[in-house]
């Protein structure tokens, strides 16, 4: 794709249009704790999915074998009156309680697979042959699921909609599954924001699991997820971000991923954009302990966008006396990927990190 379909200039006009009068700096409530509440009000107010915070999650666990130092479960749990999901969950050996992370996969294009793409399955020979083939791909044959766990954190991994055992999807199914949700009066990437909040509610409430150390993480979509879970949830002391973080102006240019649908719709909240940009939204996270990692290869957030939004993250913790809880690094020689030094880091940076 090389240009915007529209008449020439709309786009550029449009994106002029946007003074996300809601930032912190822009916005004039000066008082950070009532600036966060009320920002935060407005995003809520835009997922267009309701919150559900007393529906009953009627967990069911099905004991699996002994992983290398930790146990493994499927766990299945209602996240909305209308969602049940199944996913992994893994307990370090020991007393407890434990620090948790609740592990969120990315897109990639790929729906076969979602809660398999971080927690190596046990349960499911096919689904083992294409997690391994993308472990191999993206995360030099590991999975963080496993490592994190090996590590000493309670793991959950739950399949978002249209992948895995709520899937598969089809890349073109994608935009009809948005298209339906918002005729219906809902949304997609509202849903997914939903469930994430709810599965980190979960995770926290959990015996086995200090519920003051409940990080989120995610790579690509999945680290959109993380930071977004942690501005919006109450359970999350802390989140690690990998490739996926930018200035949306800077996003939204010809030939970028985020124009041409399908994918983007996963993401998409119509309107928030008229308040606040996206680094303005994972600042409402703040001043919890945050990570951003990002490839400086990476195609799909050009390095002018990831150097805005990181100004504006650091503002903002700034602004809460809070900056040495917010750890931004741009990986010189690393493009859209997660390796092994990138989760090394990530794995150190969770074990140590001062939650909220």
């Amino acid at each position: 794709m090389t240009s915007v379909p529209g008449p020439p200039g709309l786009l550029d006009a449009l994106k002029d249009d946007l003074t996300f009068p809601l930032a912190w700096g822009t916005s004039p409530v000066r008082d950070l704790a009532r600036w966060r509440r009320a920002a935060r009000a407005t995003v809520e107010g835009l997922l267009v999915v309701p919150s559900e915070p007393t529906t009953p999650y009627d967990p069911v666990h099905i004991a699996g074998p002994e992983g290398d130092g930790y146990a493994r479960e499927l766990v299945e749990v209602s996240l909305t009156r209308r969602t049940r999901v199944r996913g992994a969950l893994l307990t370090p050996h020991g007393p407890g309680p434990f620090p948790a992370v609740l592990l969120l996969h990315d897109h990639g294009s790929r729906f076969d697979i979602g809660k398999e793409k971080c927690v190596r399955p046990w349960y499911d020979d096919i689904r083992l042959a294409s997690a391994e083939e993308w472990a191999g791909r993206h995360f030099d044959g590991r999975f963080p699921g496993d490592e994190l766990a090996r590590r000493g954190h309670v793991v959950l991994c739950l399949d978002a909609l249209g992948w895995g055992e709520r899937g598969p999807l089809v890349y073109e199914e994608q935009q009809a599954l948005a298209s339906t949700l918002y005729n219906l009066g809902s949304s997609l990437a509202g849903l997914h924001a939903r469930e994430d909040q709810r599965a980190a509610a979960f995770l926290a409430g959990l015996d086995r699991v200090d519920a003051r150390r409940v990080a989120t993480a995610g790579w690509s979509m999945g680290g959109y997820r993380a930071w977004q879970a942690a501005a919006l949830s109450d359970h999350v002391t802390a989140a690690a971000s990998v490739c996926w973080m930018t200035g949306l102006k800077q996003m939204t240019v010809p030939g970028n991923n985020t124009l041409r649908g399908q994918s983007a719709f996963h993401m998409l909240h119509p309107g928030l954009a008229r308040h606040l940009d996206i680094p303005d939204v994972a600042s409402l996270a703040a001043p919890k302990p945050m990570l951003f990692f990002h490839g400086a290869r990476d195609p799909h957030f050009p390095a002018d966008g990831v150097r805005h939004a990181y100004a504006r993250l650091r503002t903002v913790w700034r602004a809460w006396g809070a900056e040495e809880r917010l750890r931004l690094r741009v990986w010189p020689e690393h493009g859209h990927t997660f390796g092994s030094p990138m989760q090394d880091e990530l794995y150190a940076w969770l074990d140590s990190a001062p939650h909220a």
